[in-house]
């Protein structure tokens, strides 16, 4: 017998949270490996009460105009650019996101590039698998000193927080740019709050982690590029387009700065012979920051619990306009 509530998940999910949605809705999956496009969300959707959507699924007021029935969008990421917020609220839809849950993953995965750029390690590996590797060479692969250095953490939030805390281990001097201050967290973990302009001009590593926003659409570009010391490296956790993609790609091309490592880019994915991809000089990895079988299991669990709990008109443990929604 159909349940009661019908919700789409918009890609094959861990069984963590698909199990969950199925223990009490009628469940449409898109089975395909392709996210499905503009027309095929569309229809995937209709007449559904809810959706667990991905980043890759745009969901906008047109969209939404066309899914009266659609009262609440849980995507499974922590960010929601992909989502019209404004849009949501204005027709009483609920938008939920899966924060915290794959904080540490990230903290992690951000430290993996740092230390594999710092360390030429992808070049390492290409390096005796082509058969070059003779003898031990003092002036082979040399890379960059982490302990001691100058880190600079854009966006001191979940995620950069923890980053910070793991530069503590490797006695770096801590920089961070963020409008919100926390200058408890600041004083107790060595963090000293600068402007954008100086993390820039004084980071050895220079590490991004804010939201998507206007504001912080091409937050690195040309003039930041330029403001970086030549021996630095640039890390990317948050989202592609807070760099402006062909100004990293003139820097990296003229050294003015040593080097990048990027979990996300712009456009995404980045075609195989793309520029940032062939330069030995950069890292490219396929969004994989939260890939560990224990934090995607997470993020599942919570981006049913949150589709769940706003179908029954509750709070979801993790919503994003929660107030404007269901204080209407």
């Amino acid at each position: 017998m159909a349940l009661s509530w019908s919700v789409a998940v918009t890609r094959q999910i861990p069984e963590a949270g698909l199990s969950v949605l199925q223990e009490s809705t009628t469940v449409k999956i898109w089975e395909e490996k392709l996210p499905p496009d503009e027309v095929q969300l569309r229809k995937l959707l209709a007449g559904c009460d809810g959706a667990l959507t991905l980043l890759t699924d745009s969901i906008d007021g047109a969209l939404l105009d066309s899914l009266p029935r659609l009262r609440v969008v849980s995507n499974f990421a922590v960010g929601y650019d992909n989502i019209d917020v404004n849009a949501a609220s204005e027709r009483g839809v609920l938008v939920c996101n899966t924060p915290d849950v794959l904080t540490n993953a990230t903290a992690d995965h951000t430290w993996a590039l740092l230390l594999a750029a710092a360390r030429r390690i992808p070049e390492s590996i290409e390096f005796v698998r082509a058969g070059k590797w003779e003898t031990w060479d003092p002036l082979l692969l040399l890379g960059q000193e982490v302990s001691g250095a100058t880190i600079g953490i854009a966006g001191l939030g979940r995620i950069g927080k923890e980053v910070a805390k793991r530069a503590r281990g490797f006695d770096m001097r801590i920089l961070a740019f963020d409008p919100y201050e926390d200058e408890a967290f600041a004083e107790a973990h060595g963090v000293a709050y600068v402007t954008l302009e100086q993390l820039l001009e004084e980071s050895d590593f220079v590490t991004l982690h804010v939201a998507l926003t206007a504001e912080t659409r091409h937050l690195i570009a040309a003039p930041e590029l330029d403001r970086m010391k030549s021996s630095a490296i640039l890390v990317n956790a948050s989202r592609g387009p807070v760099i402006d993609t062909e100004a990293l790609v003139a820097a990296l091309r003229n050294d003015s700065i040593l080097g990048a490592a990027l979990d996300v880019t712009d456009p995404e994915p980045l075609p195989a012979d793309h520029p940032l991809v062939t330069m030995p000089n950069c890292i490219v990895v396929p969004h994989t920051a939260s890939a560990t079988v224990q934090t995607r299991d997470r993020m599942a669990d919570l981006a049913a619990r949150n589709l769940l709990a706003g179908l029954r008109g509750e709070r979801p443990p993790a919503s994003v306009n929660g107030d404007e929604v269901l204080n209407r």
